[in-house]
């Protein structure tokens, strides 16, 4: 049988719609705009927010904050590339056993061997975990200089790349937290200062998923291909970090349909293979480290080449982006009296213009007195912001 050939069209219009980009699609709540994109990029702390705010029918910061730490109907979490991501609530647990566990696994072997060679031993580490924990819970919340103030052996020392260029004394704290994060022993809370700082608050977790790992590799999948579908294998391989025989497993469980894409072979869910109508003519200018802009390895059907030296980092970052009907054609910048810079890189109607300069205005509107300097800065960026 011939498999299902998707054009760029069809894969620009289910962008549209399943990333609530397209007219009318915004969501009521950030719930929603995360249930839709399966995990939002908190590398950067404003990433959350941005791309949060720039789906949201009424954009309000608040309502982001009420749900990371009032309901905590979001949750900040290590996950996919080891990267830190929020998702929702009742999908951290497949996060977690899908991808976390195995990247706690290996973070706690590289400080236990940082902490013999610095001396200390497997029951020291052990113990700090303990301590840590039982501070966490005591207080409910704290800072890690806080905790490191009660618990003595988070400011004990560890060796780092022993015997490499990169060797260092190192306080444990950072790593002995991060650890815990791993394992959701504590979770990330609020922001040390505004909802654009880095800086943050420790909680207690609920520990570990206790999931078998094929099975949360297959339904987190499956809440990818839903919204980044179609995708090819190493597309999946990528954004989850998984090894190709993982990506290949969950999609053989989920029984996903063959179609043919402009470069090869990619997936869908058997029940999504019907056609999707294109949305109205839509604009939207999204944050750096967007999931969508971020969604893929293959970029080509939505993002020329000759772009890509202006809007990402040297480590492969995304900037801030404009998009019209499906394409990155452009980036923006916020300055530092507020003004909103746009820059078209390619040929755009007019029609296209007028709706980037609404978008534009959208964005000067929802900021207001708030400044936002991305934390992975790109060229146009740089530019614009100037």
């Amino acid at each position: 049988m011939t498999a299902l050939l998707l054009s760029v069209e069809d894969r620009r219009a289910r962008l549209a719609t399943r990333h609530l980009l397209a007219p009318g699609t915004r969501a009521a709540t950030p719930e929603a705009v995360v249930d839709a994109l399966v995990a939002l990029h908190s590398t950067d702390a404003a990433t959350v927010y941005l791309s949060a705010l720039a789906r949201l029918a009424e954009p309000d910061t608040g309502d982001v904050e009420r749900a990371l730490y009032d309901d905590r109907t979001l949750v900040r979490m290590h996950g996919m590339r080891q990267t830190l991501f929020v998702v929702p609530r009742n999908l951290a647990p497949v996060v977690q056993a899908s991808t976390t566990r195995e990247l706690w696994t290996k973070e706690r072997a590289s400080l236990l061997k940082s902490a013999r060679d610095g001396g200390l031993d497997d029951a020291w580490l052990a113990a700090a975990e303990a301590a840590t924990v039982a501070e966490l819970r005591r207080r409910g919340s704290a800072t890690g200089a806080e905790l490191s103030k009660a618990v003595p052996a988070l400011r004990d020392k560890v060796l780092y790349g022993k015997g490499t260029k990169w060797e260092a004394w190192q306080t444990a704290s950072g790593r002995v937290l991060r650890v815990l994060g791993f394992d959701g022993a504590a979770v990330r809370g609020r922001p040390v200062g505004t909802w654009l700082s880095s800086q943050h608050r420790w909680e207690p977790g609920t520990g570990h998923a206790d999931i078998p790992i094929p099975e949360a590799q297959a339904e987190l999948a499956r809440h990818w291909l839903r919204t980044f579908g179609p995708a090819t294998e190493a597309d999946l391989k990528w954004w989850t970090g998984w090894k190709l025989t993982d990506a290949r497993r969950a999609l053989k469980t989920l029984a996903a349909v063959e179609v043919a894409l402009d470069e090869g072979t990619g997936w869908l869910l058997p029940d999504d293979t019907d056609p999707v109508e294109p949305p109205e003519p839509w604009a939207a200018l999204l944050p750096g480290l967007d999931p969508t802009a971020m969604g893929w390895q293959s970029r080509g059907w939505y993002l020329a080449d000759d772009l890509r030296p202006h809007l990402f980092d040297r480590a492969g970052n995304v900037g801030p982006t404009i998009w019209w009907n499906g394409e990155v054609i452009g980036g923006w910048a916020q300055r530092p009296d507020g003004t909103i810079a746009t820059r078209i890189l390619t040929e755009a109607t007019p029609d296209a213009m007028k709706a980037v300069k609404a978008e534009a205005q959208r964005w000067q509107d929802i900021l207001g007195p708030t400044r936002v300097t991305p934390r992975f800065r790109t060229p146009l960026e740089r530019e614009l912001a100037a």
